[in-house]
């Protein structure tokens, strides 16, 4: 973008003096007074929004940074602006919100002279592949398998922020989602396709003090979602700045979990010493965490948590009942570290190990990743790579952020490429190939994602 051109839609859009009525002194020698951008270059001179350089000059020709937009925009919109209209104030603080944020600048200050409420949105496509070996019965025989399965998913959300005040914004998400393969709705009963309040919150920003309430997406930041991706029902506390404390309490419905139910005989174990059977249904749980962390995952990152969670289905989990003890375990006391540390800018080495201590089997899981570079949406022609070992025991990693489709209680290597071909679009590519963690079987998946934001 040449500077001349974002100064002339910096002053179009935010400054609201007049131009007719605008007279000012030649604020530059490169920028003359019969110049298409003088009046624009003037102004935004005039209201300290540009400075230029120490020469006298203005250089509107050398191309700008994103960065030095949103400083452009965060200083004119200290000027409190007025005349400036609803839609041009929501594309300047969707477009430059990133930049805004890591420049320190609420994204509320800017979005207070526009409307209320901003939509942001992405329609995603979504394909998964799998293919397992499985053992089975028949006959009497024990005999060797392979299973395969595949899902494609077309999915919209919708994500509204709304502000109430200097401090505070609601924010939500509505979903819908329905499998293409046989055209119906994501639901649980498997034809719901209407719309669904995936979560919805209010957000209180008191200088380094955050608060959360209300059905909120829970994120494990310490572990890189090795634990959980998923949202509850509760309040999170987070203060600091570098250094940072996360409280969070609240319910979590179980039967989001990413299980295996049906492998390994810890099934028939569980239901021949009990005489009840399994079931992931109405499996809420209560839920307390503490996260401490230091640093930045652009830069060095490490952290430390703890999570407990306790619901009475827990114990009816395979590999969580003990055996010896005759009864049923109703806690899981789950212990995380991470860390991360960027190379330069381009290569970025992470890493998370997690472990619950109340589990009998499949109590740990881990993660090493190597990443080079990384798409953005935002950014056209970016594009990444990148290689990781997983071990994700279902006992510990209850609802992981991977791409992968299924990864409860498997081992092995994940291979991924991600680009963003266009603006607001995003692709992805994902192979993962290893064995399961119960019955030692070769398992592999490829994962393909496409993404329109808007």
């Amino acid at each position: 973008m040449k500077k001349t051109v974002a100064a002339a839609l910096a002053a179009a859009f935010v400054v609201g003096t007049s131009a007719t009525t605008f007279a000012a002194a030649n604020p530059f020698s490169d920028v003359p007074a019969g110049h298409w951008a003088y009046q624009s270059v003037a102004k935004l001179a005039q209201a300290g929004v540009i400075e230029g350089y120490g020469d006298n000059t203005f250089r509107g020709d050398r191309n700008i940074t994103r960065y030095e937009m949103a400083q452009m925009i965060a200083k004119a919109m200290a000027k409190n602006p007025s005349g400036v209209t609803k839609a041009d104030l929501d594309r300047l603080a969707a477009e430059f919100r990133d930049e805004l944020d890591a420049l320190g600048v609420r994204v509320a200050e800017l979005e207070k002279y526009s409307d209320k409420v901003i939509w942001n949105g992405e329609l995603r496509y979504r394909y998964w592949s799998g293919r397992e070996d499985v053992r089975y019965e028949k006959d009497g025989v024990w005999k060797k398998g392979k299973q395969r399965t595949s899902k494609n998913q077309l999915q919209l959300r919708l994500l509204p922020t709304a502000e109430v005040n200097d401090h505070w914004k609601l924010k939500a998400r509505m979903t819908a989602g329905v499998n293409m393969r046989d055209d119906i709705g994501e639901g649980k009963s498997g034809h719901e396709g209407d719309f669904k309040l995936t979560y919805g919150y209010a957000e209180g920003t008191y200088d380094k003090l955050q608060l959360n309430i209300g059905k909120i997406p829970f994120y494990s930041k310490v572990d890189d979602g090795l634990i959980m991706d998923d949202y509850m029902s509760g309040a999170q506390v987070i203060y600091g700045d570098k250094f940072k404390v996360a409280l969070t309490a609240g319910r979590w419905d179980m039967s989001n979990a990413n299980l295996e139910l049906n492998r390994g005989g810890y099934k028939d174990l569980y239901h021949y010493v009990t005489g009840e059977a399994l079931s992931q249904d109405d499996a809420a749980a209560s839920y307390q965490g503490i996260e401490i962390s230091y640093g930045s995952r652009d830069d060095f990152y490490i952290g430390a948590g703890y999570h407990h969670f306790r619901s009475d289905d827990l114990g009816k989990l395979p590999g969580y009942y003990r055996e010896r003890a005759k009864h049923s375990e109703k806690n899981a006391n789950i212990w995380t570290v991470g860390a991360s540390y960027n190379f330069g800018g381009n290569v970025t080495l992470a890493g998370a190990f997690a472990r619950n201590q109340k589990a009998e089997d499949f109590e740990k899981a881990y993660t090493v990743s190597l990443d080079y570079k990384g798409a953005n949406h935002k950014d056209q022609g970016s594009w990444g790579i990148g290689a990781a070992y997983r071990y994700v025991g279902q006992n510990v990693a209850f609802a992981p952020t991977y791409d992968v489709w299924d990864t409860a209680n498997k081992k092995g290597f994940e291979v991924y490429v991600d680009w963003a071909p266009l603006m607001n679009t995003y692709v992805k590519l994902n192979y993962f190939k290893g064995k399961t963690l119960d019955t030692k079987e070769d398992t592999q998946t490829f994962f393909g994602r496409v993404s329109w934001f808007f």
